[in-house]
């Protein structure tokens, strides 16, 4: 283990005694704010430095070992006990790099997705359409709920733009690097000649901010239109001035939410999808001046570079960020992306783990 993160691992061990210590005192619990605190601290060390404990005994072990290996008579069964401890300390030292990865604060949060139809006109459209149920059946398999903000539905089928909430614990963690651009290869129900084309979608995915409070949104800054809401085929067309346009003018960010019948309840959705935009992009801003010179391999945030390759002939999806490739096309479609979400969490993971030696040199 390199000696920057033993030494990080030393100073957790230090705050744990100094928290138990404080925990142990008569009038901890005057002040109840402080009290909660150093609990959540402790509970959140405390797994670290167990293993770390744990790695520090099995190293005794080793030396004992090391010692008996220089009598003739013990050397066979001290090299066993080696090799045992030896397999001990490489999984103690994966389990405690895991735990000293930093936590996305984000990760456990309900998400908005929004997919738009990009290059590709009406077969953009409708592939937008089947990410969108796609990620519906994920949803379903995880048991999380889906509820439809605001739809912009093509005339042949699909979506020229969706966004929709999806409330479920840890969706933001499972589903935080589908942000990018989307290519399909197939041939388009349209086509006569039997030529495949290529059409593209972006998806982004923004993590639900606790209150609009958490985004400073000056009124001033806001322009609010409200207009009539349409409707598909002359269905329920909307008489009232019911849906709602909200720009935020120093980003030019807007929004629009008209699936509601009360201008109240658009308002209220528009308003929580703005402050979720404002926020990922106030966090993305933050992120890359930390790590202009560390692009990540998942989830750079840039929407505009391709991150997905469909193809519909050969029965593959190819992700280009990790170059993997699964040809299992319809399983996917169908909402079947642990796989791919895996390994791209896994790869995240590998990634952070080497920062953490850097940044625990560097400290």
């Amino acid at each position: 283990m390199k000696q920057s993160i033993v030494a990080k691992l030393a100073q957790l061990s230090r705050r744990l005694e100094e928290i138990n210590r404080t925990l142990s005192s008569e009038n901890v619990t005057a002040n109840m704010d402080h009290y909660r605190k150093l609990t959540m601290e402790s509970a959140e060390i405390a797994p670290v430095v167990d293993l770390y404990r744990s790695y520090e005994t099995h190293q005794a072990d080793w030396q004992v070992a090391e010692e008996m290996a220089m009598d003739p008579q013990m050397r066979e069964f001290a090299e066993a006990e080696k090799s045992a401890i030896r397999a001990q300390l490489e999984q103690l030292e994966k389990d405690i790099q895991k735990l000293l990865i930093p936590k996305d604060p984000s990760d456990e949060r309900n998400i908005f997705l929004e997919i738009r139809a990009g290059t590709g006109g009406d077969e953009s459209a409708l592939f937008a359409g089947e990410l969108f149920r796609m990620y519906c059946r994920y949803a379903e398999r995880n048991r999380w709920q889906v509820e439809v903000m605001s739809q912009s539905a093509s005339d042949l089928g699909g979506y020229r733009e969706i966004i929709a909430k999806i409330i479920g614990r840890g969706a933001y963690s499972k589903l935080k690097f589908e942000s990018g651009a989307h290519r399909v290869q197939r041939v388009p129900v349209t086509e006569t000649q039997g030529r495949v084309h290529t059409s593209a979608c972006t998806v982004a995915v923004l993590p639900e901010v606790d209150e609009v409070s958490d985004v400073i949104l000056n009124p001033a800054d806001l322009k609010i239109d409200t207009f009539r809401a349409s409707g598909a085929g002359g269905q329920h067309i909307n008489k009232t001035d019911s849906a709602i346009r909200i720009t935020h003018v120093p980003t030019g960010t807007v929004v629009e939410c008209q699936d509601d019948r009360s201008q109240h309840k658009n308002r209220a959705r528009a308003m929580s999808v703005l402050a979720a935009r404002i926020k990922d992009k106030q966090v993305r801003e933050q992120q890359s001046k930390i790590a202009a010179e560390r692009k990540s391999l998942v989830g750079s945030g840039d929407r505009s570079e391709r991150i997905r390759t469909y193809n519909f002939p050969q029965g593959r999806m190819t992700d280009h960020r990790i170059n993997l490739t699964l040809y299992k096309l319809a399983q996917i479609m169908d909402g079947d992306i642990d796989e791919v979400s895996g390994a791209l969490s896994s790869e995240h993971q590998a990634e952070q783990l080497a920062l953490l030696g850097e940044d625990a040199q560097s400290s």
